[in-house]
């Protein structure tokens, strides 16, 4: 397989983004996946090729883009807890300023750009979400129901808030298929805002499964940060080539 960098237009500017593309000539069906809060990666391109050499396409946009190319941060010393302090000071400004607005005009675009490549079978995608990412994909499938067969979310924060536009206020709109993979005592998705997420997509009728990984941190698929869970992220594997496997088959 191939990984490369790759440009997407879009309404603010350019979104720089890599491009694993599998073996073979195509048309392949296409996932995009959405980053953590850390941003681009080597982790998140190894984590493209597990999905790649399956025979996805996977997009892993900088959603971040608006403040550079990546990378903006020095990611040298995650893992020591001191440093992730200071770098999230950095950080949640930019996590603040994607908008369900953005995040829906963002994902227009990326769904655009693949849809154009001729190496992209037609059709709805799947987008697999970390984090933040997590909880972007949620809007994302929101905005786009008929563009985006399934999204799963793994430790997502903050899917339920207070706010007017919390993510879970908008999940009526979905018709795809949803899996939540959450983290165990999550202080940004807690017991009680998971089952008032489960109850409002009980009420939209949506198909979905919502699993709490026991023992599992927040951020337990980064193989590169403290909080990795080798046990709890093989399950995500699991969980996410089934979603795959039943909503966007490579054959």
């Amino acid at each position: 397989m191939l990984t490369t960098t790759v440009d997407i237009p879009t309404s603010d500017g350019v979104a720089d983004a890599s491009l694993t593309r599998p073996d073979g000539d195509g048309p392949f069906p296409a996932v995009l996946l959405f980053m953590d809060a850390f941003g681009p990666r080597p982790r998140l391109v190894e984590m493209a090729e597990r999905i790649a050499a399956r025979g996805y396409l996977v997009l892993t946009p900088h959603l971040f883009y608006r403040a550079g190319r990546a990378p903006l941060f020095d990611l040298s010393r995650l893992g020591e807890a001191d440093q992730r302090a200071a770098l999230f000071e950095k950080i949640m400004p930019l996590v603040g300023a994607l908008t369900p607005e953005v995040i829906s005009r963002d994902t227009a675009a990326f769904l655009d750009f693949l849809a154009a490549r001729d190496d992209v079978r037609p059709g709805p995608v799947a987008i697999t979400g970390y984090c933040m990412g997590g909880t972007n994909a949620l809007r994302a499938i929101e905005a786009h129901p008929d563009r985006i067969a399934a999204i799963a979310s793994f430790h997502g924060g903050r899917i339920v808030t207070e706010a007017p536009d919390s993510p879970h206020l908008g999940v009526a709109s979905i018709t795809g298929e949803l899996y939540f993979g959450h983290a165990d005592a999550d202080q940004s998705m807690t017991p009680e805002q998971i089952a008032t997420l489960e109850k409002a997509l009980d009420a939209a009728g949506v198909r979905y499964r919502s699993e709490v990984y026991t023992g599992a941190h927040h951020g337990y698929t980064m193989a590169d940060t403290p909080a990795y869970d080798e046990q709890a992220t093989e399950r995500h594997w699991a969980a996410l080539f089934d979603l795959l496997d039943r909503t966007l088959p490579v054959s």
